[in-house]
């Protein structure tokens, strides 16, 4: 059907392009630190704030089961307009940082609108290949994600322009989901209001198994997307280095972020081919090694740093989108979008605690054991994922491969 591969298409760009709202605030966050001479608690909470958003906004929608009930195309649409529009008034009419972590907020619980939705459209277009297709969708957030330290590097705008041109992004996603995205022919059933069924994909075991390993993957991923420009700016000052292959710090953190849309395909494809549980336990083992070891590099040779922070990129998302390819297999049909939205819900509540966490662990040990705390996280999701390769449920995953 070459019509599911145009709508994988339209629909990641919409996604890539929606997504470039989540970390517009930490792309310029060195400037607002010295705008508004900001300490480390200010500037972890306008990381945190859109995080907090995005809880809020998951828990409310998984609650009232707004992806089941609602038409996900219009929730998509509507959600990436209202982020835009909070991301463009911090921009143009704050100037304090109270204010601005309403406005993140905001943004944060507007991006709840547009990310579980996508991958319950996805999944009405692909039956087969679906961890590759969810894999290429989350590929897309991960460059969107990183795009404002794109802006940001390549060129000279202001802080508040780059979140301007952060806001015309979203805008532009709202108008390519309204014009080209469309259900495909597997549609899930019609679900009506149950808040029950918020919590329906804790209580059967496959399911729950499947949350737990998305736990542990998100204790590392969000942590390392917010703070590895800080970690990359840091290392290239303590080796007297003006960047790394030639490219300012904004420039390969962007680089960093953005290289976990290949891991995504890659996760897709071993995924699709050898099993869910195989590929994510490998997935995980991999960035549990590069977050417990790219500390030793740091103020050493900047080829080498930004060499084990690419494979970190690529390998710590690399399973992400096969969590929630699972839950779609695991879960019951009519409410999908609601349990994709509560594991997402959950998965971010814990980012908080990692994000928060590591600048007062950077503090106290210095940046040279920080993310080690992050590789906690991947162990705890093997385990979780080990065991749900050996239960009965797993014959639902990818066609019975495990």
């Amino acid at each position: 059907m070459p019509e599911r591969w145009r709508q994988l298409g339209v629909l990641s760009l919409a996604e890539l392009l929606a997504l470039s709202l989540w970390f517009s605030a930490s792309a310029v966050l060195p400037a607002v630190q010295q705008e508004w001479n900001l300490g480390a608690a200010g500037s972890a909470g306008l990381v945190i704030a859109v995080q907090l958003g995005f809880i809020a906004g998951t828990l409310a929608s998984a609650l009232g089961n707004l992806p089941d009930v609602w038409s996900p195309r219009s929730l998509m649409a509507g959600s990436a307009m209202l982020g835009a529009a909070a991301n463009a008034a911090l921009a143009l009419w704050v100037d304090s940082l109270a204010p601005a972590l309403a406005l993140r907020v905001v943004t944060g619980a507007a991006m709840a609108g547009a990310y579980p939705p996508a991958m319950k459209i996805m999944a009405t277009w692909f039956r087969e290949g679906r961890g590759v297709a969810i894999g290429i969708l989350v590929g897309a957030l991960t460059i969107g994600s990183a795009t404002p330290w794109l802006i940001r590097g390549l060129t000279a705008l202001p802080w508040r322009h780059t979140l301007v041109a952060a806001s015309g992004l979203a805008v532009l996603a709202a108008i390519v989901v309204v014009l080209l995205v469309r259900e495909g022919p597997n549609r899930f059933p019609s679900a009506r209001f149950d808040p029950r069924m918020a919590l329906a994909v804790f209580r059967a075991r496959g399911p729950r198994l499947a949350c737990f390993g998305y736990f542990g993957h998100m204790w590392e991923l969000y942590a390392m997307w917010a703070w590895i420009g800080l970690f990359l700016f840091s290392s290239a000052e303590a080796a007297g280095a003006s960047g790394y292959a030639g490219m300012p710090p904004s420039t390969a953190t962007f680089a960093v972020i953005a290289s976990g849309a290949l891991g995504c395909w890659l996760g897709g494809v071993a995924s699709d081919r050898w099993g869910r549980t195989a590929a994510t336990i490998a997935a995980m083992a991999a960035s549990g090694v590069c977050a417990a070891t790219i500390g030793l590099t740091f103020g050493g040779r900047p080829a080498l740093t930004l060499a084990l922070a690419l494979v970190w990129g690529i390998t710590v998302v690399a399973d992400s989108a096969q969590f929630s390819t699972a839950i779609t297999e695991l879960s019951p049909p009519a409410y999908v979008g609601t349990a994709l939205t509560m594991q997402t819900c959950v998965g971010f509540a814990i980012t908080n605690v990692s994000i928060w966490l590591l600048l007062p662990v950077v503090n106290a040990v210095g940046w040279r054991w920080a993310f080690a705390t992050l590789a906690i996280g991947p162990a705890l999701g093997v385990v979780a994922m080990a065991r749900l390769r050996a239960a009965p449920e797993s014959l639902k995953l990818a066609g019975g491969r495990r």
